[in-house]
């Protein structure tokens, strides 16, 4: 007979049965495989109900079955977590390998924020508007690089790229003002066909759920090359997710409605369902919380983000990411990235008695986040968490 025992996890953990959001993960000498975090504990989804698809090393094509799939085996799994396991399929946290939990096609980066824009419009434009005409009437975006999509924990090397030196001749070096970008990223469940666009209303029969981002920014290669036409390498260098994708279903009671838009969006932007967030983002540096961003502040929607990157008929498969953009709120200490922070590097930041103002090769961020519980209390979204490694650089 197996043996079974139960995980000592509460119903208010923030990672307890009501939560279990789903990793890759692999124990001591065997391969990666699909897994739900409870507690301090990842249950083997693949031991646990006996169903050999999840020992695979991606959640692709589980996401791909689509929300009675998802729904069936979330009601299965928050059932078992709340009884007796079987020891087979429960591992320490601490003693398991995680990746990428996705294999990812494509990645789209937003720029949702109305505060983060108009404080970002106000450093870049000082003396003309913050914001672009076009900023209020859709959700700005760009196309990111997927391929440096890195889980969470894997160092970020110092990029190089080109800088503006106040003469005619930029200087090619390593970014001097790196930069963070706390985010909300959205995982493709089921994909769109080429030529069908996705209606806001269809939000949660395509995304199966959110991960921590982020877009780590090299403000200083970034402003040079970015005209006429945006970020490039000062942001494709690294991305980082977080291990764990929480399911939407978790986030029922995090549902409220956005802030407000005006003027009123064009028609394919309109929607009769809640998909404002009520997440608390805290980013730390060097181990001291420094801000904390209000995902409920966000102008945009993720379901208007989805609408708007289908609506020329762009497709999307199951794993792909896009994310918000920088989550800021309206106060300074609300601020998800540090050029924002330091007010463009004039007021540094006390950073454990250091002044700051952007990244220093050897600090460390990590991002964190918790939402309402469907259940009361709050669950925890999984961390993101960088270091920064000196650049590669001859010139050194």
């Amino acid at each position: 007979m197996t043996a079974r025992v139960r995980p000592p996890v509460d119903d208010d953990d923030p990672f307890g049965p009501d939560h279990l959001p789903y990793g890759v993960f692999a124990p001591p000498g065997a391969p990666f495989r699909v897994g739900v975090r409870l507690g301090a504990y990842v249950l083997d989804i693949a031991a646990l109900l006996d169903d050999s698809r999840f020992a695979r090393p991606t959640v692709n094509d589980f996401l791909a079955r689509g929300p009675v799939h998802w729904h069936s085996v979330r009601e299965r799994l928050r059932e078992a977590a709340r009884g007796p396991l079987p020891a087979e399929a429960i591992h320490s946290l601490d003693s398991v390998q995680l990746k990428l939990p996705i294999s990812i096609g494509d990645y789209v980066d937003f720029y949702a924020s109305i505060d983060h824009a108009t404080r970002l419009g106000g450093f870049l434009r000082p003396n003309g508007e913050a914001l672009l005409p076009n900023w209020r009437r859709l959700p700005v975006g760009y196309h990111g690089r997927a391929g440096s999509v890195v889980v969470s924990g894997t160092p970020v090397r110092r990029p190089c790229g080109q800088i503006r030196t106040g003469t005619a001749t930029p200087a090619f070096a390593p970014s001097r003002r790196l930069d963070i970008e706390a985010e909300l990223g959205f995982v493709i469940g089921v994909g769109s066909e080429l030529g069908t666009p996705v209606p806001v209303d269809d939000f949660a029969d395509h995304v199966f759920g959110v991960a921590l981002v982020n877009d780590w920014s090299a403000r200083d290669i970034q402003a040079w090359e970015g005209q006429p036409l945006g970020p490039f390498l000062g942001k494709s260098f690294a991305t980082s997710a977080a291990a764990w994708i929480t399911p939407l279903a978790a986030l029922e009671a995090a549902r409220v409605p956005l802030p407000g838009q005006n003027p009123e969006p064009l028609d394919y932007l309109r929607g009769q369902q809640n998909w404002g967030l009520d997440i608390d983002i805290r980013v730390c540096w060097n181990g001291v919380e420094v801000s904390a961003p209000p995902y409920r502040t966000m102008y945009w929607s993720p379901a208007q983000m989805l609408a708007h990157l289908t609506v020329n008929g762009a497709g999307t498969r199951p794993g792909d990411l896009f994310a918000s953009g920088t989550v800021s709120g309206p106060l300074p200490r609300q601020s998800g990235s540090f050029i924002e922070l330091s007010a463009d590097g004039t007021e540094p930041v006390d950073v454990g008695g250091s002044p700051r103002t952007f990244l220093a090769d050897g600090d460390t961020v990590v991002i964190t986040a918790t939402a309402p519980g469907p259940a009361g209390g709050r669950i925890e979204l999984g961390e993101v968490r960088g270091r920064i490694l000196p650049a590669r650089f001859e010139g050194q």
